[in-house]
């Protein structure tokens, strides 16, 4: 899940805060909380706790004879901690050999929700997106007693993440799995991933209602018949497409046809797409993208995407760097940030003219990888003619050039940093700002 950019009626840390970040009213309210009771820290320590009676909202045994019957309890005691172990380490002072006080006035389970819920979210797996699981949180966390239950149900940044399978397999109960979850997101915008093998339209119901809080969706491409259409998701605002095994270029150019209003960040790195297939879009439903990943085979897709999107400020290419064909000069004034990685022999010789026909007057940062030669006077013609204010310059893999003309780039911009994985011979190479060491 991604913590920073969900949204909450708790104002709480990201979950990549460091401990010393951390120092918010919560925490010191939890601190306040656990002062030197034991049974508080054992408590939270083990996060889930046994399965108590409906009418009841605490544990009836000692935690160690609950850890020792409790296979679940067992996987989350190793597993607590999955998000910022050494924040719930160092704040809480997790310990385990104490027990569980009973009664209902155990500090524990007076603790304020705005607290349970934040270690809630420490309780999450790892993955960015989440399979339903009843072993694991968010739904075991429901499993507990009442109240938690309730937290758990309250709290939509613990549902705002899913991972959906779009395939036979027992599909019913997964649906029944999938919407309960997403109805528990509340509004709270969802990032998606589906497995997508283009066969069913009970996805595409399931999802209808939910369609309009989709900020962030992938989709794999596993097996497809139709398009994947995406032009109603009105709130989308990052779009990831795969493939597995193989293109399905008919049925992926026809889902990325008509894109949404809102749509700014568009990765497709794991596709390849020549200027034959680009021409099969309308710039119009492309122009508003600003951070496009893709792959491409041949320069001339390059020109053709900086064609289609004008406003694109952060641009990343991948793929097959056949050299430019294309002769037309193209100005592009909103491009700050251009990475590229191509699949060329790196004893080609090959001219790409990459820089020949372009001009970037706003470009801050250019980093290049997997591309042979360096096309130094190339290059350096094209920093004279674009007169931009080159900040960064990264020389990645397989990617040669010298140390006299990275001395060149640093004479044309004394604050510019350098960076280089390899000298020529293949020699350590040191990064300053504004000269180059090797």
């Amino acid at each position: 899940m991604n913590m920073q950019t969900s949204k909450s009626n708790i104002d709480s840390p990201p979950v990549s805060a460091t401990v010393s970040e951390l120092q918010t009213p919560l925490l010191r309210q939890l601190d306040a909380f656990i002062g030197e009771d034991s049974s508080v820290q054992a408590a939270i320590l083990n996060i889930y706790s046994p399965s108590v009676s409906p009418a009841i909202d605490e544990p009836q045994k000692p935690l160690d004879v609950i850890i020792g019957e409790g296979s679940a309890l067992k996987t989350v005691k190793n597993g607590v901690g999955y998000r910022q172990r050494e924040t719930v380490d160092g704040k809480v002072h997790f310990i385990q050999a104490n027990t569980v006080r009973t009664g209902s006035s155990s500090t524990v389970f007076h603790l304020p929700t705005e607290i349970l819920s934040e270690i809630f979210l420490y309780c999450l797996p790892p993955e960015e997106h989440l399979s339903p699981a009843s072993r694991l949180a968010p739904i075991l966390l429901t499993r507990i007693c009442r109240r938690w239950r309730q937290v758990a149900l309250g709290f939509p940044r613990l549902w705002n993440n899913l991972l959906l399978k779009d395939d036979d397999d027992d599909w019913h109960r997964r649906a029944f799995c999938y919407n309960y979850w997403l109805e528990r997101s509340r509004g709270c915008p969802l990032s998606l991933r589906i497995e997508y093998y283009g066969d069913r339209s009970d996805l595409r119901r399931l999802l209808q209602p939910y369609v309009k809080q989709i900020s962030s969706l992938a989709v794999d491409f596993c097996a497809c018949v139709n398009p994947f259409e995406i032009e109603d998701f009105d709130r989308l605002d990052h779009l990831t497409i795969r493939q597995f095994p193989a293109d399905f270029p008919r049925v992926i150019n026809r889902s990325l046809s008509k894109l949404p209003v809102n749509l700014r960040s568009i990765n497709l790195m794991d596709l390849l797409f020549s200027p034959v297939r680009l021409d099969f879009f309308t710039d119009s439903a492309w122009a508003r993208l600003t951070h496009i990943k893709i792959g491409i085979r041949g320069l001339d897709a390059f020109s053709r995407i900086l064609r289609m999107c004008p406003n694109v400020s952060s641009l990343m290419i991948n793929g097959v760097f056949n050299p430019i064909k294309t002769v037309a000069p193209i100005t592009h004034t909103n491009l700050r940030s251009l990475r590229m990685s191509g699949h060329i022999s790196v004893d080609s010789g090959e001219d790409l003219g990459l820089f020949n026909i372009v001009t970037l007057p706003n470009l801050r940062v250019v980093e290049a990888s997997q591309m042979g030669t360096w096309p130094h006077d190339e290059f350096k013609a094209f920093l004279r003619r674009s007169a931009c204010p080159l900040e960064k310059l990264v020389f990645g893999a397989a990617l040669f050039s010298t140390a006299q003309q990275r001395a060149e780039y640093a004479t044309l911009f004394p604050s510019l940093e350098i960076i280089a994985e390899s000298d020529v011979g293949n020699q350590p190479a040191d990064v300053v700002h504004g000269y180059f060491f090797v």
